[in-house]
C-alpha cells in the first residue's frame, strides 16, 4: 500500500497563499468596514445638514426683507447687508404672518389698505376683507396663548426703513408711528380696522406718517443663535415693543453638534450655510448651503 501526502513544496505553497489571503483580507475586511462607517456618517451628516437649511429657510422665506440682522452680542448688531466678515452668531429678523395670510377659504388679513375709504384716517386704518377677530384666534393658536393680535405690527411696504432705530433691535420700544413698523390694535367693533397704538398699548395716531396701500402683518420676529455648538430657534417676542430674542416666549432646538453658521446677502437674496459634525469621525463635517430670495 502507497501513503500519500503534501510535499513541502506543496506545503510552503498552502502557506504562503494563506498569509496573502490573511494579509490581505483582513485589510479588505477592514476597508469595507471602513467604508461603511463612512458612507453612514455622511448619509447621517447629510441628512442633518439638509434638515437644518430647510427649517431655517422655511422661516426665512417669509421675513420682511428689510429687517434682517447679525448680531455678535445682545447689543452688538448690524444689517445683514453690511456684514463682511465672521464672528456673527446670531441671524435676527421678522417675520410676517403667512399663516393669517393664507388663512383656511381666504386670508385672515388681506394686505391692502383702502387709503380712499371713509374709515381710513389719522386713528384708523380700513382693511378690505381683513378678519382680525380670526387673526386673534389663530395668533393665539400659535403663540400657545402668549401673543395675540393686540402685539402685532404693520409694515408698509415701499416704505423706508432704519434698521438701527425702526424694529426694536436696539431693546427700545416704538413709541410712535414714525419707524417702519407700526404697532396695532384690532377695533373692538369692525373687524377690518386697525388702530395705531403706543408700546404700551394706548392709543396712538397716524398724524403726519407716510402710510402706504400695501402692507405686511407681523406678530414675531426669529433668531437663531449657534452656541456650543448648538444651533437654536427663539420666536414669539416683539422687537418693537422691545422685547429681545434671549427673552423670546418661545425656543427649540434645530440641531446639535454644528461647527459652522454662515450666512450673507446681496440685495434681498439671502444665503445660508450650516456644517454638521459626528462624534465617530475625528475633525469630520459635512455642509449644506441654500439660497433664499
Amino acid at each position: 500500500m502507497k501513503k500519500t501526502a503534501f510535499t513541502m513544496i506543496e506545503l510552503v505553497f498552502v502557506i504562503v497563499v494563506m498569509g496573502i489571503i490573511g494579509k490581505f483580507g483582513v485589510e479588505f475586511l477592514a476597508q469595507a468596514y471602513n467604508n461603511y462607517i463612512y458612507s453612514n456618517v455622511n448619509n447621517s451628516l447629510q441628512s442633518k445638514s439638509e434638515m437644518a437649511v430647510e427649517v431655517i429657510s422655511a422661516r426665512l422665506q417669509y421675513r420682511i426683507k428689510d429687517s434682517v440682522i447679525a448680531r455678535q452680542s445682545d447689543t452688538n448688531f448690524t444689517a445683514l447687508s453690511d456684514v463682511n466678515s465672521d464672528g456673527y452668531n446670531v441671524l435676527e429678523w421678522v417675520g410676517y404672518d403667512i399663516d393669517g395670510f393664507r388663512g383656511i377659504t381666504k386670508p385672515y388679513w388681506s394686505g391692502i389698505i383702502d387709503l380712499k375709504n371713509d374709515g381710513t384716517n389719522a386713528t384708523q386704518l380700513y382693511s378690505p376683507e381683513t378678519n382680525t377677530t380670526s387673526l386673534n384666534e389663530l395668533v393665539k393658536v400659535l403663540s400657545y396663548d402668549n401673543s395675540n393680535i393686540n402685539d402685532s405690527a404693520l409694515y408698509f411696504i415701499g416704505a423706508n426703513s432704519n434698521i438701527q432705530t425702526d424694529y426694536g433691535w436696539d431693546g427700545n420700544p416704538i413709541d410712535d408711528q414714525t419707524k417702519a413698523m407700526h404697532p396695532i390694535r384690532a377695533d373692538d367693533k369692525d373687524i377690518s380696522l386697525f388702530k395705531p397704538i403706543d408700546s404700551n398699548g394706548d392709543d396712538n395716531n397716524f398724524s403726519g406718517v407716510d402710510v402706504y396701500e400695501y402692507y405686511q402683518l407681523a406678530w414675531s420676529a426669529y433668531a437663531i443663535e449657534i452656541k456650543d455648538k448648538t444651533l437654536t430657534l427663539y420666536y414669539d417676542y416683539q422687537p418693537w415693543k422691545g422685547e429681545k430674542y434671549i427673552n423670546a416666549k418661545q425656543h427649540s432646538i434645530i440641531m446639535q453638534n454644528v461647527s459652522t453658521f454662515q450666512f450673507m446677502s446681496a440685495g434681498s437674496v439671502m444665503k445660508i450655510q450650516v456644517c454638521v459634525e459626528t462624534d465617530l469621525v475625528e475633525d469630520y463635517s459635512l455642509c449644506k448651503e441654500k439660497t433664499i430670495f
